[in-house]
């Protein structure tokens, strides 16, 4: 069988999918994940039936091994899956895509190149994306690959929801609002007929909910405004990260603390968000099920700012007909989208509280003014899909 490899790849971790090269919504042959690695990997993996697949036969690997040992050998396992697979491309997340890339492209060298100079826009992504294309073509250097960008979606907004107040030089080289979570926003606004009807062309905010979180306003389904901007560090608190930060505040941090950039770095990307607020974990369950004062602020934070921003982004689309959570947390934290949806309740924002409490699909209550969804997103079919589009021309 014609199959197509799906790669989403982390510093410690390699999401990985085979769909079927063919048209239409097939779901995956395989889907699974490697966690832990470069301390103790651990392989889980389902296959299109929802059972679980053994590591044993697909891939084999040791507790010091890198993404550079386990892609190569992913690939090796999965075109013997089943009686052989025949991959026909492989496509990759890539987080920042700049102002040229508008859409999926064929990997070139030329293009590496291009995303090289990204890197510091996406410390904590990007590097990890491009060594997964490097490593995909040392071994197979004859597998076209495609680069799918979460920057892509939000290509589609006006100038002014892009610019800063900067000179204008900067903004014409390129210190501009890119947003971020493009893919799985992609999936959702796909999504949104079968859900809404007619109303899914109206105006929809969705609440991309997880370690990393980030909104998006949509009208006609493309991306107007959201909530990141020139990188991933912007917007909502997330489990590490700090959201919109006063630039004065990283001022006085080099200025008045003496702390170096690169210090900074790690404070505003790796210690800040929920860990740095609670003082415990940037896992939102963990910080649910505590009984620290600390645990509480720092969801009462998150959730605070998430409408806060919900309500700014509201003038960019003229109002609001629906709201849907997606992402780790806002699939599954039916705290989380309670408090945030109290907050809005003076613009007609009302949730069943069974339906939160159960995690269905519609949440919110008959007589709500805003349509409540919880919809899972699906950022691996997206860019299966896309692959494929590009692979065959159409």
């Amino acid at each position: 069988m014609d199959a197509i490899l799906v790669l989403n790849v982390g510093s410690s971790s390699v999401k990985f999918a085979v769909y079927p090269d063919v048209e239409g919504t097939s779901p995956p042959i395989l889907r699974g994940k490697i966690a832990g690695i470069g301390t103790n990997p651990v392989f889980s993996a389902k296959d299109d039936a929802g059972l679980a697949v053994p590591q044993e036969g697909l891939l084999s690997f040791d507790s010091t091994a890198k993404n550079d040992d386990l892609i190569p050998a992913l690939i090796a396992g999965v075109q013997t899956y089943r009686g052989g697979l025949t991959l026909g491309a492989a496509g990759h997340r890539v987080v920042h895509g700049g102002r040229f890339q508008t859409g999926p492209a064929r990997i070139t060298e030329a293009l590496l190149a291009e995303l090289e100079t990204l890197v510091p826009l996406a410390p904590l992504h990007q590097p990890h994306n491009l060594a997964a294309i490097q490593s995909v073509a040392a071994s197979y250097p004859d597998l076209p690959q495609v680069a799918c960008f979460d920057t892509s979606f939000h290509r589609t907004q006006p100038r002014l929801a892009q610019l800063f107040a900067l000179p204008r030089a900067l903004s014409d080289e390129g210190i501009i609002r890119y947003g971020f979570h493009g893919l799985s926003y992609s999936y959702i606004a796909s999504t949104l007929p079968r859900h809404l009807g007619d109303r899914a062309e109206g105006r929809v905010i969705v609440a991309h909910l997880g370690s990393g979180a980030s909104l998006c306003a949509l009208k006609q389904r493309r991306s107007v405004a959201t909530s990141m901007g020139f990188t991933a560090l912007d917007g909502l608190v997330m489990g590490r990260r700090c959201g919109t930060l006063d630039p004065g505040v990283v001022l006085y941090l080099m200025q008045g603390k003496g702390l170096s950039a690169a210090e900074v770095s790690t404070l505003l990307y790796e210690t800040s968000g929920l860990l740095g607020v609670s003082g415990i974990s940037s896992d939102m369950a963990v910080l649910e099920a505590s009984p620290a004062a600390s645990a509480k602020e720092a969801v009462d934070l998150f959730c605070y700012r998430a409408a806060s921003e919900i309500a700014a982004l509201i003038p960019a689309i003229g109002g609001l007909d629906a709201l849907v959570f997606t992402a780790g947390i806002g699939e599954n934290s039916a705290l989380v989208r309670q408090q945030i949806c109290d907050r809005l309740d003076w613009m007609g924002v009302t949730l069943d509280p069974q339906a939160n409490a159960g995690h269905a699909t519609r949440i919110s209550a008959g007589a709500s003014g805003v349509e409540v969804l919880v919809i899972p997103t699906d950022e691996e079919r997206v860019i299966a899909q896309a692959t494929r589009a590009l692979l065959h021309g159409c």
